[in-house]
């Protein structure tokens, strides 16, 4: 199968793999987010967070629990298959999820965006495409996902509803523009600023993340008071100079205590820093 090109887009290499690759790289980018400190309000290696049913060993055992449906979606996406075919492996893949943590959901949200990416992964491989994988994703999938009706239980539907805003759905139909225009850009900023830090440069990018993104979760939990509290606190992060400066990490932390203090996480940005993580191995 064979989709044309986008003419506004630069043509660059590309390094997709094999579908085993492809979910090997998928998990690997959700454990990275959890080995992340401090991410405001979100689980990481060092403490739970806002999160009372979690911790970081329920959230890698999760990562590595959903790692062959990261694999079935790319073999699927390989085949060029349609949504309905994906959306039967993701709801496998959430059953696999609650089975090995007692029924947490840890990773939902991201069976669904980092799902995708990998199926688009499986594709490209398979046809004349270059990266970015997001536009992929809007062509062969999000007219389908623009179509389905959101699940009514799901947070995101919920708060799509009661604030009216897209959430992950309107994401991915669009092509992941908060994974390729605020988070990408935000890890290389990241890196220059700590130069080379990893971990620093992840924290830059959740924050940037934060500072603009429609989180359900920040909705569901706060509502816009909430939102508006986290986009206020990374946004003076990152005017201050994000991680550039010596004492950054006291000042995340700070931000981070705050968020736990008032029972915000930023779910929904964590999934899309593991996407931009993902989509850094695949796309050069």
């Amino acid at each position: 199968m064979t989709f044309p090109l986008l003419a506004e887009r630069q043509r660059v290499s590309v390094k997709y793999c094999d579908p085993e690759l492809i979910g090997q790289h998928a998990a690997r980018a959700l454990i990275l987010e959890v080995e992340t400190w401090p991410k405001p309000g979100l689980v990481s290696h060092v403490d739970k967070g806002a999160h009372a049913d979690m911790d970081a060993a329920l959230l890698r055992l999760s990562a590595r629990t959903l790692e062959p449906f990261f694999i079935a979606l790319a073999e699927a996406g390989a085949m060029g298959a349609g949504m309905d075919r994906l959306r039967q492996i993701g709801m496998e893949a959430e059953k696999a999820m609650r089975d090995a943590t007692g029924g947490v959901n840890t990773h939902r949200g991201a069976i669904f965006g980092l799902g995708l990416l990998a199926a688009a992964a499986g594709l490209a491989a398979t046809c004349d495409w270059q990266p970015p994988l997001g536009p992929l994703i809007a062509l062969r999938w999000g007219q389908d996902i623009v179509d389905k009706a959101p699940e009514h239980d799901s947070h995101g539907s919920v708060v799509a509803r009661r604030y009216r805003v897209g959430g992950a759905r309107a994401e991915a139909a669009a092509g992941m523009p908060s994974v390729y225009e605020i988070a990408r850009p935000a890890l290389a900023e990241g890196r220059r600023l700590a130069m080379g830090d990893e971990e620093a440069a992840r924290v830059h990018a959740c924050m940037a993340l934060i500072a603009v993104v429609d989180d359900s979760n920040l909705l569901y939990r706060a509502g816009p008071e909430g939102l508006n509290f986290a986009r206020d606190k990374a946004r003076a992060f990152l005017a201050d100079g994000g991680v550039g400066r010596a004492n950054w990490r006291w000042d995340a932390k700070a931000i981070h205590e705050a968020f736990v203090m008032r029972n915000l996480s930023p779910g929904g940005c964590a999934d899309l820093l593991a996407m931009a993580l993902f989509t850094e191995v695949l796309e050069l």
